[in-house]
């Protein structure tokens, strides 16, 4: 039953990581903007949300198989827990770098009312970003995410099977996305992917 149940939570996420890689398709995307034009703006928000809506039923709907993994004890509960703060602090470091307007889909839909919208930019203007957190793991978001999730007091099989689907998909979903960088911004991405770690900062830790 056991078995059963972290297959099903694996399935479930397989579902939503494949419509929410789909919905982010490059190709979908320009399909799109050449059906309905510069309406395309309304996309990024419309991603955002139906992201959410598609996340919501896959956790509802999995099973919460709630057997105990680990269950630290003090100190280092209190330990771990002080952690998960201090990667929440590095998740909003790292956003800070990010133009959230535009990753909301906020700024698309702003440019289009003020009739500044540029179609070949699909529903997001993209910028290199190598400042901030950018400078020691191309995906920072990513990896203060891993840490936030990862560093649990106490840990239950669903939670850390959900776990490590993330951490794939992230891996993964950052291939893909690192594909579109490069297209955009060519030697200059791949310069930068030269130099700085996917989402783990081994090299510098590693220098250190």
């Amino acid at each position: 039953m056991i078995f059963v149940n972290v297959l099903l939570i694996i399935l479930l996420f397989a579902l939503f990581a494949l419509s929410h890689t789909w919905l982010a398709s490059a190709k979908l995307k320009s399909v799109l903007a050449e059906s309905i034009g510069e309406k395309i703006a309304f996309y990024r928000l419309f991603y955002n949300l139906s992201s959410l809506i598609f996340f919501s039923f896959f956790y509802i709907l999995s099973p919460k198989t709630d057997i105990i993994v680990y269950d630290l004890q003090f100190p280092f509960d209190i330990i771990t827990f002080a952690l998960q703060v201090l990667s929440l602090v590095g998740f909003f470091w790292a956003s800070k770098s990010i133009n959230l307007n535009e990753f909301l889909g906020i700024a698309q839909i702003k440019r289009l009312i003020n009739k500044e919208y540029d179609l070949s930019d699909l529903d997001e203007k993209q910028e290199l970003n190598i400042s901030g957190a950018f400078k020691f793991v191309r995906h920072p978001i990513y990896f203060f995410s891993i840490l936030f999730l990862g560093l649990r007091p106490t840990m239950t099989l669903f939670y850390l099977t959900m776990l490590i689907c993330i951490v794939i998909y992230f891996y993964v979903g950052s291939i893909f996305e690192e594909r579109k960088l490069v297209e955009k911004f060519g030697e200059k991405y791949l310069e930068y992917q030269k130099n700085v770690p996917r989402i783990f900062p081994i090299k510098f830790l590693m220098k250190r």
